[in-house]
């Protein structure tokens, strides 16, 4: 698996992790979370580390945080979540939540979901931080919108150590409103929605991979479109969700072998764009 330094720290990440919406808002029930406990199995198995969640994702945060207990993996995987809410001790009480959900004494990385409150939680993650409750800081958002304001907090302020946004073949504004400034600022970036919830698969269906894509070691659609963003050197590492051990297997895939270069990303795009 190809491993990306976190620029505020110099550690190794994997290049592929795994997102926790909406797959893993399921129930207590066995035949629920036993695909689900694969999933994480192959994850670790395949290379993966980080998995990303939230308190807004219902029981994600409590499944993950069982299934990470159940397979003994705590050490081997990076755990991510997020804070959403408004207020300084309501912010404290959520993310001692996730915690505890999760079932970890100390959060790899809390992030502050979709910017909401950010200048009350920074201060918090910062002063967390600086007591081992949480190792990262990071900053999210999931719309094109949001880009510019993202780049210019990165830009103001100090001590942010990832940020995560939305960035696919179908979605490519980060390529220039975001990416740079992470890049400059020396912040890892996470990439949510890689392919598009699902939905470039759809504008695929029924056809061949092109033949040319074997010349970056591409043998299936998911490693096509992971690969594209991946060859994006500001990305950290990219968490597509799923809820099925075949897929993870095939996400994982993407962080192997060879990436596609400057000339063939851009045959990637005229793809993409003429279909």
């Amino acid at each position: 698996m190809l491993t990306r330094p976190i620029p505020s720290s110099g550690e190794e990440l994997p290049v592929v992790g795994l997102g926790t919406w909406p797959m893993f808002d399921v129930g207590p029930q066995e035949r629920a979370r036993a695909p689900l406990r694969e999933v994480v199995r192959g994850l670790v198995a395949g290379g993966g580390r980080l998995i990303d969640s939230s308190p807004m994702y219902a029981r994600a945060e409590e499944v993950t945080g069982a299934l990470v207990e159940d397979l003994g993996a705590r050490e081997k995987t990076f755990l991510a979540t997020k804070v959403w809410t408004s207020g300084r001790e309501r912010g404290i009480a959520e993310i001692r939540r996730s915690a505890e959900r999760l079932r970890t004494a100390t959060i790899d990385l809390v992030q502050i979901h979709n910017l909401v409150d950010w200048k009350t939680h920074l201060e918090t993650l910062r002063a967390m931080k600086a007591r081992g409750e949480i190792r990262y800081i990071g900053l999210t958002h999931y719309t094109d919108g949001a880009l510019p304001e993202l780049a210019r907090i990165l830009r103001a302020e100090g001590g942010i150590d990832f940020v995560q946004c939305a960035y696919s073949l179908s979605q490519r504004a980060a390529e220039r409103m975001l990416l740079p400034a992470a890049a400059g600022e020396g912040v890892a970036v996470i990439l949510n929605r890689p392919v598009g919830q699902g939905g470039l698969f759809g504008r695929v269906r029924g056809r061949p991979l092109p033949e040319w894509a074997r010349g970056f070691d591409c043998t299936g659609w998911a490693e096509f479109f992971l690969k594209y963003v991946l060859a994006e050197p500001a990305v950290t590492c990219v968490i597509p969700a799923t809820g099925d051990p075949l897929h993870m297997a095939q996400n994982l895939a993407a962080g192997r072998g060879g990436l596609p270069d400057a000339r063939q990303r851009q045959q990637m795009r005229e793809f993409w764009d003429g279909l």
